[in-house]
């Protein structure tokens, strides 16, 4: 229904597509595609050698569980432990997907409807089978990534108030010529998924290490200044409705709050007429904002996390800008496993 009055609303006012843009990003923890700016090929990677990734990820586990983890409610404790048994004898729980953070965040995605959730979570399973998403952070070597980020400006970059990783992606920049020509449409969605596998694997578990606390959702900073229609072609169109079903379905409940900044009064309008169609409780977590945006990212994030172009005093000139500095508690993590484990690692 809202995807039927999306394309309505493009074909008759000529708006720019923010609806394909808002439900994309709307499930995104992080990010993105939550890129961790780890290169994945090449000498010295972090993903040519195996047992590196490997003792990296079983380090930030092992620190992520020393936290502790409790449930908000003693209902949300029985409804996961339910869940659980449901799954296991139907042999649907694989030892590397039994986590209460993410069997909660099926419950949650289908309003903790177990039949429903076991569906979702059915899906899931033969989906990342099918796509080989268990060892897609090994296998897939995404070389064209400098490329890609300079058509497509875009990552991660700092913490919020809470220790939520931000990620920032500037949509107005993009370049969508000039991207298909360094890589395809079904590489760039492999690279999606890599990245959200990296985001579990690695940003989570280091801001909860460096929070304190378990941190599963990020914060996403949209910048829509200077988009325009003529960038989203049907092919485009295609990809970013995979990647929306990718998001949702599969990576539920991982989206903390998004700020969608720049916006003109049409994307503002096309934003009311479809409020009413969507999740309310999705609706809460997205601010869309006009040019006076500075003020509500300062609520939120400190102004030495928040890039200067959004108006905050982080620049990374050591690090060839903020977008690409890959600043966070991800990196810190990573550097001392890198002297601890004796491997080198290149971003």
């Amino acid at each position: 229904m809202v995807m039927k009055l999306c394309f309505a609303l493009q074909r008759h006012l000529n708006f720019i597509p923010g609806l394909f843009i808002l439900i994309l990003q709307t499930k995104r923890a992080l990010n993105t595609r939550m890129n961790l700016q780890i290169s994945t090929g090449g000498e010295g990677s972090l993903f040519e050698h195996g047992n590196c990734e490997d003792q990296l990820h079983s380090k930030m586990i092992r620190s992520q569980d020393d936290i502790g983890f409790s449930f908000t409610t003693k209902e949300e404790l029985e409804f996961v432990n339910d869940f659980r048994q449901i799954l296991i004898l139907e042999n649907l729980l694989p030892p590397m997907h039994d986590d209460n953070l993410k069997l909660l965040r099926f419950l949650k995605a289908r309003k903790s409807d177990r039949e429903k959730a076991k569906l979702m979570w059915t899906n899931m399973l033969q989906w990342r089978r099918e796509f080989g998403t268990d060892s897609i952070i090994k296998d897939f070597n995404f070389h064209e990534r400098d490329e890609v980020l300079q058509n497509y400006p875009q990552g991660y970059h700092g913490t919020d108030k809470e220790g939520r990783p931000v990620y920032i992606e500037r949509l107005g920049l993009m370049n969508v010529e000039k991207l298909l020509e360094v890589t395809t449409l079904d590489r760039y969605v492999k690279y999606h998924v890599q990245e959200f596998e990296k985001s579990i694997a690695f940003r989570f578990p280091a801001c909860s290490v460096a929070a304190k606390r378990h941190i599963n959702r990020g914060v996403t900073i949209l910048d829509v200044e200077g988009v325009s229609l003529r960038n989203f072609t049907k092919p485009v169109r295609e990809v970013i409705l995979q990647l929306q079903k990718i998001d949702n379905d599969y990576y539920p409940e991982t989206l903390g709050e998004m700020f969608v900044i720049n916006t003109g009064p049409g994307f503002r309008l096309l934003c009311h007429i479809l409020k009413p169609f969507l999740d309310p409780e999705t609706m809460s977590k997205i601010h869309v904002l006009g040019n006076n945006y500075q003020g509500k990212l300062l609520e939120i994030i400190d102004e030495w996390e928040l890039p200067d172009f959004l108006g905050g005093r982080c620049t990374c000139e050591n690090d060839g800008g903020c977008l690409r500095s890959d600043k966070g508690p991800w990196r810190t993590l990573k550097e001392i496993s890198m002297v601890n484990m004796d491997c080198s690692l290149r971003f």
